[in-house]
């Protein structure tokens, strides 16, 4: 029989279960944990067994985005359907952390990307493919998701020395751990492992070509997941993970891996941009206008540590980049967020004049 505490369940998912449970249309379920998600089902693991399993019709009819439907790592509360190894979905329980991102492209909208994860490795290789101004995007994503961000250079076998890349991550990423690993040597796979001891779950992100699927491997101590070389010529990697899927791995850890990302902009509006910052906007305290828009304003500290060498153009340009985008994502979602909340009540008065009225 499987037990749910070696998927993550613990006495506070207990408790947002009895108070899910209280609610009339649930008595009858059970919790389980979505493994993987197909293209209209998910895979759930329950103390019953797995089962695949599909949104009620009532839950799909209450969803109005991608957040209000289930995804890999959710809690979900399901009902097996008579004789068969399937279970409707009947609701999430309330996530601990959400980790998203805007999807790729113009159109604005959500894409999760890893939920109720309490690490996330961000995952840079030691190569060509090694980017801060990406890194930096991790980390503001990463913190605003509830999780706590850890840093992870791969492909340690293949560089001579490590210092310079930890020293370039160490100048974005203030405080947080960074690791060197090798999945081919098994270098520093045993420490990663030990930080997801009492079944906590991390999640592995980062672009195509970094390693993320041989260290999925790596970590569950067999091949899980098919790996494929990267391109000579600019050490980039084509797709290998097309889904994203939870795994166990050796000493009661858990580990979801997600496909490569190349384009990552930035969803949420958090507070997390001014923490991925926190030297820009010490600078920016230390100027001698309150109002000041470092540029040409005199006693601007922000331009004369750039002038000064402390703080570099590429980096002060990134935060420029990254403030406008997440302007730009409040203010499309703000307005999406008015009309979608017009059409669901013009909705509701529809049905409700469709209603046939009672004869007294």
């Amino acid at each position: 029989m499987t037990k749910l505490q070696d998927f993550g369940w613990n006495t506070t998912w207990e408790e947002k279960y009895k108070i899910a449970q209280a609610s009339n249309k649930l008595a009858k379920t059970i919790p389980g944990r979505v493994l993987l998600e197909h293209k209209h089902s998910y895979r759930v693991i329950t103390e019953q067994g797995e089962w695949l399993s599909s949104p009620s019709g009532s839950f799909q009819h209450t969803a109005f985005e991608r957040r209000d439907f289930p995804a890999v790592g959710d809690w979900v509360l399901v009902e097996q359907m008579p004789g068969e190894e399937k279970a409707i979905i009947h609701a999430v329980l309330p996530r601990t952390s959400l980790f998203s991102r805007k999807v790729a492209g113009l159109t604005t909208a959500e894409q999760l990307i890893a939920v109720n994860v309490d690490i996330v490795f961000l995952i840079m290789s030691l190569n060509l493919d090694f980017n801060l101004r990406r890194l930096e995007r991790y980390l503001i994503a990463a913190w605003d998701s509830g999780a706590t961000p850890i840093i992870v250079l791969t492909k340690k076998d293949l560089c001579e020395d490590v210092t310079p890349f930890i020293q370039q991550a160490e100048s974005v990423a203030f405080g947080v751990p960074i690791y060197t690993v090798s999945s081919f040597t098994g270098e520093g796979i045993n420490e990663l492992q030990q930080l997801l001891v009492d079944a906590k779950t991390a999640a592995l992100l980062g672009s195509s070509g970094v390693g993320k699927s041989s260290l999925t491997n790596a970590l569950c101590g067999t091949e899980v997941m098919f790996v494929q070389e990267v391109r000579e010529d600019d050490d980039k990697g084509r797709h290998t993970t097309t889904h994203r899927e939870l795994f166990k791995i050796p000493g009661g850890g858990l580990l979801i891996d997600t496909p490569g990302m190349r384009e990552f902009q930035l969803w949420d509006q958090g507070e997390s941009l001014d923490s991925s910052f926190k030297d820009i906007e010490e600078l920016s305290s230390q100027c001698r206008f309150r109002d000041c828009e470092h540029k040409r304003e005199p006693g601007c500290a922000v331009q004369n540590a750039i002038h000064e060498g402390t703080l570099t153009n590429e980096r002060y340009n990134s935060y420029i980049k990254l403030k406008r985008e997440l302007a730009y994502i409040e203010r499309k979602t703000n307005a999406q967020a008015q009309i979608a909340e017009r059409n669901k009540w013009k909705q509701v008065s529809k049905t409700l004049r469709q209603k046939p009225q009672k004869k007294r």
